[in-house]
């Protein structure tokens, strides 16, 4: 188990992790970088068993994963088992699947992946929802995002709240992460700031996010993860994952 709540997202390093050497590579330099925690996301295929030989070579932990809903759906014990070898208990999805994405569909997927959800939950897994920024979309009085934690079940649907995409979509992150108190075990950490007039993604601590109000809250919420994520660098992306982790530590997130 790492020492640290800190994790980095493979997700963007995804350029180096498209073969076993590959991947084998960017763990070690993600561990040297400082990281002791890591989440699994866009990998290219591999044994399980294999990936978590490399990872406990490099001395990190697995503490979360990117899957397809439908394979949380479709084979619950396919996803439990493979969890179980790489030590990992928070299984996430990175996006709402496109057909759901509609007034109705927001409210089906939640009351769907619920079920999902308790399925995983009886192998000692959770479900977390990874938000972009169209579920800040009103439908009616609510938003998508609002119907999505709504209309779930809260002891088994989960929140992996990213900073950033809540800020793109007119959200207040400090917000939903007081609103999600208890079921937030993930969060993903991402900076924004601008370009001109374009918003951009920065390192955690080079933009303009309210950091002050936004650790403190996931603190209180009870994160157990903070992870690091930065889907496009405007430089090298291990130097990005460097800068973050080093301006976070100087926050006092260690």
């Amino acid at each position: 188990m790492a020492g640290s709540m800190l994790a980095a997202q493979l997700y963007t390093v995804r350029e180096f992790t498209q073969s076993p050497s590959d991947i084998a590579e960017t763990m070690k330099k993600v561990r040297q970088i400082g990281y002791e925690a890591v989440q699994l996301s866009a990998l290219a295929p591999m044994d399980p068993k294999e990936l978590r030989k490399i990872v406990d070579g490099e001395g990190l932990t697995v503490c979360a994963t990117h899957i397809p809903y439908e394979r949380m759906r479709d084979d619950p014990e396919g996803v439990i088992e493979e969890h179980k070898i790489l030590g990992c208990k928070h299984p996430a999805i990175g996006g709402l699947p496109q057909e759901y994405r509609n007034a109705e569909g927001f409210s089906r997927f939640a009351k769907e992946a619920s079920e999902v959800a308790k399925r995983l939950a009886e192998g000692g897994l959770t479900f977390s929802y990874h938000n972009h920024s169209f579920e800040l979309e009103k439908f009616g009085d609510r938003t998508g995002l609002e119907i999505l934690y709504e209309d779930s079940d809260p002891q088994y649907f989960t929140g992996e709240i990213d900073t950033y995409w809540i800020q793109h979509g007119g959200g207040s992150p400090v917000a939903w992460i007081n609103k999600l108190k208890g079921r937030l075990p993930l969060v993903h950490l991402k900076d924004m700031t601008m370009k001109g007039r374009e918003q951009i993604m920065a390192e955690v601590g080079e933009g303009n996010l309210d950091w002050p109000a936004i650790l403190p809250a996931c603190r209180e919420a009870g994160v157990e993860w903070y992870i690091v994520e930065q889907d496009t660098c405007q430089r090298d992306p291990f130097e990005s994952l460097k800068i973050s982790l080093e301006n976070l530590k100087a926050m006092g997130v260690e």
